[in-house]
């Protein structure tokens, strides 16, 4: 489809990416101006030119963000795309904050880049944020150039215009609470309170009442109201986290929350308006509690409005530098002393499996600037520290097909290690038992050819238990033979 009409303004100092993204729209049948001045581009728009602009961060001459809300300001139906090799999550943020269309980071895929220009071309200008000043300066809640990061950061920065409902999943110590915080400190509901109520440690019997308030006399030992979580949120944001604990009969009522707006306290009869923006989070799978009846369907998709995936540290590998400068860097803030890393420790920190995340690294971070002697740490001080949670190799140092004893081994030390580094023993527990129960029950299957009654003799299991696990891992199953 030919676009000889549409106009299509690009800025960039770089001379390479101009003349890519000129011959790429060209071939679309964009026409095209592209210079690498931030004066000529705006005068170009103040003249009434151009359909869209795409322009870069940094120029010459100004900062391409600041622009944006002055090509809104005088043109407000013109579409602005931000590319930046400045890929943090500020950026995202405020490119978002200020009115852009979308953020790019480089270097970009040329194919999503133009199916931004034609998603931009195509759809109604969404309504101008409320340009931000720069008080939060350049604080990083969030830290990482991966491509998984940069999907994170720009996801981030458009619900901060929203109140949506969001749902955030990863291991522990991936930094959930990091995310929620960045929704609600950058948010419309900044001026709020956030409140976060972890439902792992709340007992059972006490869920309700923490949340919703209580009436005095509602149960023994209720001298005086209660004020609950959802109160205490009023014009904020209230982060529920590991609501995959949350019992039955509370998610009844969270159900009816969000359904209805509003809730009664434990032993109230007048309803109270829930003015809250709901973030919640778990490092469980919960299509799979679903399926075991523990976690109802209709309140997950309640929840599960605007889903963010924070990938563990193991996928994204290529920020442990970044990530690594930033936890030493905050260290010494603290107090600890300065230090930096060879760059032999940084490759010795990528090869480590990280169980317990960003969580794990920051804290062995931390233990390195406080104890270690030099002001460069190398990689045998990272080894040091990180040799209880190392995979066992064999005779000769070369690693060949691990063993069932060997990987429970691996996942036990790193039980060990990422324990001492903070990570909750449930969480440790039911990681370690999900990735060493399936090749076990692999391994007693195929030892008994798939007879079920004997496999089940073997590990002590009930058979339908056994069945019922078959089915939730997805085992294979020899037919006739059990």
């Amino acid at each position: 489809m030919m676009n000889d009409n549409r106009t299509i303004l690009v800025a960039d100092d770089d001379r390479a990416i101009r003349t890519v993204l000129s011959q790429a729209l060209g071939r679309s049948g964009y026409q095209v101006r592209a210079t690498s001045s931030a004066s000529t581009l705006w005068r170009w728009v103040e003249d009434g030119e151009g359909d869209l602009v795409i322009t870069d961060v940094v120029m010459p001459d100004e900062n391409g963000l600041d622009l944006v809300p002055r090509i809104k300001r005088v043109r407000p139906e013109l579409r602005v795309v931000v590319m930046s090799a400045q890929s943090t999550f500020m950026t995202a943020l405020k490119a978002a904050q200020r009115g852009a269309f979308e953020y790019l980071p480089k270097p970009f895929d040329l194919k999503e880049l133009m199916a931004v220009v034609e998603r931009a071309l195509a759809a109604p200008q969404p309504p101008l944020a409320e340009e931000e000043g720069d008080e939060a300066g350049e604080r990083l809640p969030l830290v990482g150039r991966s491509p998984a990061m940069q999907e994170i950061y720009r996801t981030v920065a458009r619900l901060t215009t929203t109140d949506l409902t969001v749902m955030i999943t990863g291991e522990s110590g991936t930094g959930k609470e990091l995310v929620a915080r960045a929704l609600h400190d950058y948010g419309r509901r900044r001026g709020g309170p956030f409140v976060a109520i972890n439902m792992a440690a709340i007992p059972r019997e006490l869920i309700e009442s923490e949340l919703f308030g209580h009436e005095r006399g509602a149960f023994t030992g209720a001298l005086n109201r209660g004020i609950g979580r959802f109160e205490q949120a009023a014009g904020g944001t209230l982060f529920l986290d590991e609501i995959g604990d949350m019992p039955p009969e509370a998610q009844t009522r969270l159900l009816r929350v969000l359904q209805e707006g509003e809730f009664t306290t434990v032993g109230g009869r007048n309803p109270i308006k829930a003015n809250v923006r709901i973030v919640a989070a778990t490092h469980r799978d919960l299509r799979q509690s679903i399926r075991q009846g523990v976690f109802r369907e209709d309140l997950f998709y309640r929840l599960n409005v605007v889903p963010i995936r924070l990938p563990p540290l193991r996928e994204r590998l290529e920020d442990i530098p970044l990530l690594a400068r930033h936890f030493l860097d905050r260290a010494r803030a603290s107090g600890l002393p300065q230090k930096q890393l060879s760059a032999e420790a940084v490759d010795r920190l990528k090869q480590h499996s990280w169980p317990g995340n960003a969580r794990e690294l920051e804290n062995l971070m931390r233990r390195l600037a406080a104890l270690y002697p030099q002001e460069t740490i190398d990689a045998e001080a990272v080894s040091a520290e990180l040799s209880e949670a190392e995979p066992p190799a064999e005779a000769g140092g070369a690693r060949g097909p691990e063993t069932l004893e060997q990987a429970v081994e691996r996942h036990l030390k790193g039980f060990v290690a990422a324990h001492r580094d903070g990570m909750p023993v449930r969480d440790l527990y039911d990681r370690v038992l999900a990735e060493v129960e399936r090749p076990l029950l692999r391994l007693v299957l195929g030892a008994t050819r798939g007879n079920q009654i004997k496999a089940a003799a073997m590990l002590g299991l009930n058979r339908n238990t056994l069945r019922k696990k078959i089915r939730e891992l997805d085992l294979p199953v020899v037919r006739g033979l059990g």
